[in-house]
């Protein structure tokens, strides 16, 4: 397993926390199932999933109503994704 699989894959994992906890609203599980989505699609290039992934969390994390810890996860995921460089 490379290193860039195993990112994605502690991320998935963060997210699937994310979706099933019912502290958090719906609308940002919801919002974690798409990114988790998003990063199971093999068939697009790494960095579109991951680009895309990012951008589907910083728009969450600036939600009102997110809980603190929920945010703080969100800043995680997007941070680890962001390591994974573009010409993956």
């Amino acid at each position: 397993m490379s290193d860039f699989e195993q990112v994605i894959g502690e991320c998935k994992q963060k997210l699937e926390y994310i979706a099933n906890d019912n502290s958090v609203p719906r609308n940002i599980r919801r919002s974690a199932n798409e990114v988790l989505d998003t990063l199971r699609k093999d068939g697009e290039p790494l960095f579109l999933r991951t680009s895309t992934s990012i951008s589907i969390l910083e728009d969450i994390s600036n939600d009102p109503n997110i809980p603190v810890h929920t945010r703080t996860l969100i800043w995680d995921v997007a941070s680890q994704l962001e390591t994974i460089p573009v010409d993956e």
